[in-house]
């Protein structure tokens, strides 16, 4: 805290497509789409046009025992785009909370199926979740666990499936499975990339492994797609890169409502049905604002903008620009390993002893750098890397590539 308290931080007065203006009028190229949320960039017109229309007419209203248009139309194509067998919409208020209401749904489905004693959630090393004592219960990222170890709920963690690690991280998950699963109420995954744990990517494989251990030993598979979703890694969803594979629950934010906050669980009907049958068995759980209509209606023209404007299509060549910088950054000098997923590019620095992780320093110097030359770029410690807004115009990537190879050459190449 002391540190942050004494920082001079960017202000942002306005943005505008993949740009942040401070109020002198300089200009910082958004290198993480602010936080993993501005997909499309900032004060995209359709969206912007989108908000003011709908706070004239229904900014809110609470979404019990009401219902409206744009709670129903969203819940439907949200459906419609998840993994087959997803067929349930539960509205929340963000990522975070979004795991939350999994949590509770898998525990209080085993309560009512008959296996009171499926409690536990098992999640992988280095997992980021949220910051909400449930979401973090899950997380694997220690500095985010430690000073609240006291409260925190039952969850082991198993060997992340990364490179030269997939067969240890599977042999610990199937053992642990096959011992454990009375006791087991879910799995719980990022697909193919943790994000806060370092930018770790994985094969896709293991998620159509992991979807028949679950399977198997009748354990619930939730997939966090928080950050993977809405065309990070390429396709909609990360957990399209293991064809035909669905979990039982999803959850979804960030991309998901850029301008406000919003989150939603899809559930399956074997999950959904398991809270019918009588008042006792709903599932008491609701946020105040959840499915409100500003938001809703904000989030149905995403998907539009997405479609109409083939975001995804037009994302690929971009992602072959970042992939192309990044493996050209391998081997250079202070770069101990660099990886590309879609519109995402990551690399880890050496310090001299080995990685520092997420408390590491050489990422921030990195920061400096790349601020001084015109671009917002956050590191995850000793990790640096970049996820622009998908529909950043081809000059600016370019120019975002060329700072981002620039500053870490400046910070730890000489």
């Amino acid at each position: 805290m002391d540190q942050y308290a004494a920082e001079d931080p960017i202000v942002v007065e306005s943005a505008r497509g993949a740009r942040l203006y401070d109020p002198d009028g300089r200009s910082y190229l958004d290198g993480n789409a602010s936080w993993w949320v501005a997909t499309l960039g900032h004060a995209h017109p359709r969206l912007v046009s989108c908000v003011q229309k709908q706070v004239a007419t229904l900014g809110h209203c609470a979404l019990a025992g009401i219902a409206h248009e744009y709670a129903a139309r969203l819940a439907d194509a949200l459906c419609r785009l998840a993994p087959p067998g997803l067929t349930r919409a539960f509205f929340t208020d963000d990522g975070s909370t979004a795991v939350e209401v999994a949590v509770k749904m898998a525990v209080q489905y085993w309560q009512q199926a008959g296996a009171p004693r499926k409690t536990r959630f098992v999640a992988l090393d280095g997992a980021f979740h949220g910051d909400s004592v449930g979401a973090a219960s899950l997380g694997g990222v220690e500095v985010f666990r430690r000073p609240f170890g006291g409260i925190l709920f039952d969850c082991v963690h198993v060997p992340s499936p990364e490179e030269h690690a997939y067969a240890r991280a599977f042999d610990a998950l199937t053992t642990l499975l096959a011992r454990d699963a009375d006791h087991i109420a879910a799995v719980v995954v990022e697909p193919v990339v943790q994000g806060s744990a370092g930018m770790r990517t994985y094969d896709a494989g293991y998620l159509r492994e992991l979807r028949a251990l679950a399977t198997r030993h009748d354990v619930l598979l939730v997939f966090d797609e928080v950050f993977s979703g809405y065309g990070r890694t390429g396709p909609m969803w990360g957990a399209s890169h293991a064809q035909g594979v669905s979990p039982d629950l999803m959850c979804v934010g960030k991309a998901m409502c850029p301008l406000l906050p919003l989150g939603a669980t899809l559930a399956s009907d074997r999950v959904f049905d398991g809270f019918r049958g009588g008042k006792d068995r709903a599932l008491m759980y609701g946020h105040t604002l959840c499915g409100n209509p500003l938001g809703t209606a904000l989030a149905l023209e995403v998907l539009e903008v997405y479609r109409d404007e083939q975001v995804l299509e037009r994302a690929r060549p971009k992602a072959t620009r970042i992939a192309s910088t990044f493996e050209a950054l391998t081997g250079a000098r202070g770069v101990a390993r660099t990886r590309s997923l879609g519109m995402l590019g990551a690399a880890d620095l050496a310090p001299s002893g080995g990685h520092g992780g997420y408390l590491g320093k050489l990422g921030w110097r990195v920061y400096d750098e790349a601020r001084r030359r015109g671009a917002y770029i956050r590191p995850l410690g000793d990790t640096v890397y970049l996820t622009p807004p998908l529909n950043i115009d081809d000059d600016e990537l370019d120019a975002l590539l060329s700072i981002f190879t620039e500053s870490v050459a400046a910070a730890v190449g000489g």
